[in-house]
C-alpha cells in the first residue's frame, strides 16, 4: 500500500469481505479491547464503511441531490416518481435510498442489483435469507462480493422491530438462514425488487454501453445498468454509479476486448502493472480519463506490506502493533 498519510496504518486481512467485516465487528464488540484503547491511548473505534451511520447520512443526501438534478435537467417533473437502481452488496447505499423515500423524496421502486453473490436478490424474491450452502463467488464487482449483508438488519428493524430482527440474526448465526414472516415480506416488497447479473454479462454491458453511448462504466455500475434495463417500468430510472472504471482496469480491458471474466489477459497485457494496464484501456476508449490519484500510483513508494489473519485477534493485534 502506498497511502502517504503520517497518521494512518494499513494492513491486509487474509480472507474475503465477510471475513474482514466480521473481524471488525468482533473488535467493536470486544469490551476489553475498547477499554484498552481508551485507557492507554485515549482512542475509540469508528468505521468509515456502512457499519457507521456516518456513511449512510451522506448517501441519503445523494438521492435528494440526484432527484433535484433530474428535475432541473427536465428528466422528470417535480413531484413525479422515479425508480432507483443500486448495485448492492452490504445494502447501505440502497438503504440510503429507502430512508430518502421515507423522508419524502419521490422515489418509487428500489431496484436491488446483485452480482453472482445474489443472496439479496434471492431474499427479496422469496423472503428467505439462506447462506447455509452458498459459495462465495469472486466477481468483477468486488464491493458487492458479500454474503452477510449487514445493513439489511437496519431495514428489517424498520419493518419488523428489534425483537424479530434479534431472532432472525440469531438464526442466521446458528443455522446460516432465516425466513421473515408474511407481513414483513409484504412490506419489503412494497419498496424493493431485485435481480442479479452474471460475471460475463456485466462485462458485456460495459462494452455494449460504451459502443452505444461512449460512456465507460465500471463493473458495479454495469450490474445496476443491466438490472435497470430488465426491471424498469413506466417511471424514469436513476442508475447509481458507485465506482470509477479505472479502479478495475483489468476487467474493463477484458470487457472492451471481448474477453470473458475467467479468460486470461493476453500476453502483452498480462505483464503490465495495474497502472500501465489503465493505459491499454485508454488506447481502446479514447475518451477514458484516469484520475490523477490513480495515475500516480505507479511511481508511489510502497509503505505498508503487512497482512494478518482474519478474525478478531488478527485485527486487534494489528491495531496494537500500529499504536506501539
Amino acid at each position: 500500500m502506498t497511502q502517504r498519510g503520517d497518521n494512518v496504518g494499513v494492513f491486509g486481512v487474509r480472507g474475503n469481505f465477510d471475513d474482514c467485516q466480521n473481524a471488525v465487528k468482533a473488535a467493536f464488540n470486544d469490551e476489553a479491547f475498547n477499554a484498552e484503547l481508551h485507557e492507554k491511548h485515549g482512542l475509540k473505534l469508528s468505521s468509515a464503511n456502512s457499519i457507521n451511520w456516518g456513511r449512510l447520512l451522506p448517501q441519503i443526501a445523494y438521492y435528494v441531490s440526484a432527484y433535484a438534478d433530474m428535475v432541473a435537467s427536465g428528466g422528470v417533473t417535480a413531484g413525479d416518481e422515479i425508480d432507483v437502481c443500486v448495485p448492492t452488496g452490504n445494502f447501505g447505499n440502497i438503504l440510503g435510498a429507502y430512508y430518502a423515500k421515507r423522508m419524502g423524496v419521490p422515489l418509487g421502486k428500489l431496484l436491488c442489483a446483485s452480482n453472482e453473490n445474489n443472496v439479496l436478490a434471492d431474499f427479496i424474491a422469496t423472503g428467505t435469507y439462506d447462506i447455509s450452502a452458498r459459495q462465495f463467488v469472486t466477481t468483477p464487482s468486488p464491493s458487492m462480493d458479500i454474503l452477510i449483508s449487514s445493513n439489511l438488519e437496519r431495514l428489517l428493524f424498520e419493518l419488523a422491530g428489534a425483537e424479530r430482527v434479534r431472532e432472525w440474526m440469531a438464526s442466521l448465526s446458528a443455522e446460516g438462514r432465516f425466513q421473515v414472516d408474511r407481513e414483513t415480506f409484504r412490506l419489503m416488497r412494497e419498496h424493493f425488487i431485485g435481480d442479479w447479473v452474471s460475471n460475463d454479462e456485466s462485462l458485456g454491458v460495459i462494452a455494449r454501453v460504451y459502443d452505444e453511448t461512449g460512456y465507460l462504466m465500471d463493473p458495479h455500475t454495469a450490474v445496476a445498468w443491466e438490472v435497470a434495463e430488465r426491471l424498469r417500468d413506466a417511471n424514469p430510472v436513476l442508475v447509481v454509479s458507485t465506482a470509477h472504471w479505472a479502479k478495475f482496469g483489468g476487467d474493463v480491458y477484458k470487457a472492451l476486448t471481448g474477453l470473458l471474466y475467467d479468460d486470461p489477459l493476453p500476453e502483452d497485457a498480462a505483464t503490465l502493472s495495474g497502472v500501465e494496464l489503465l493505459g491499454k484501456v485508454q488506447e481502446l476508449a479514447e475518451n477514458a480519463r484516469v484520475p490523477h490519484a490513480l495515475a500516480e500510483l505507479g511511481s508511489a513508494e510502497e509503505r505498508f506490506t503487512g497482512v494478518v489473519d482474519a478474525g478478531r485477534d488478527g485485527v486487534e493485534n494489528a491495531v496494537r502493533g500500529w499504536l506501539g
